[in-house]
């Protein structure tokens, strides 16, 4: 039995480089929402939205090539966002009752 007889064939009916190209396109909005926006909660958001574009293709590599291992990996990154959403919106709040802004360029006050 071979993998390709184990994968359901409404996986193949979207091809593989959709599912590429959607992740890259995912992945340059966040990229580039890090880059110019300058409020902690939209830079924030805009990285976990590169780690959903990871997340997606590691699944659809991991359903074309019968292969849980990208599922797992998934698994993992997701653990990982939400321990990153914990801690990074406390820090966040606790700089908004500080500064009453969320603004990063003038959180450079933070600097030693």
């Amino acid at each position: 039995m071979t993998n390709a007889s184990i994968v359901p064939a409404v996986i193949h009916e979207v091809p593989l480089q959709y599912y590429v190209f959607f992740a890259t396109a995912l992945f340059c909005i966040g990229v580039t929402g890090v880059l110019i926006r300058r409020n902690a909660i939209i830079i924030f958001m805009c990285i976990e939205l590169m780690l959903n574009a990871v997340n997606v293709l590691l699944t659809a590599f991991a359903a074309y090539r019968a292969d849980p291992n990208g599922q797992i990996f998934v698994f993992f990154i997701m653990a990982v966002a939400a321990a990153e959403v914990a801690v990074g919106l406390g820090i966040i709040v606790m700089i908004y009752r500080n500064f009453q802004n969320t603004d990063v360029n003038l959180l450079n006050r933070l600097k030693g």
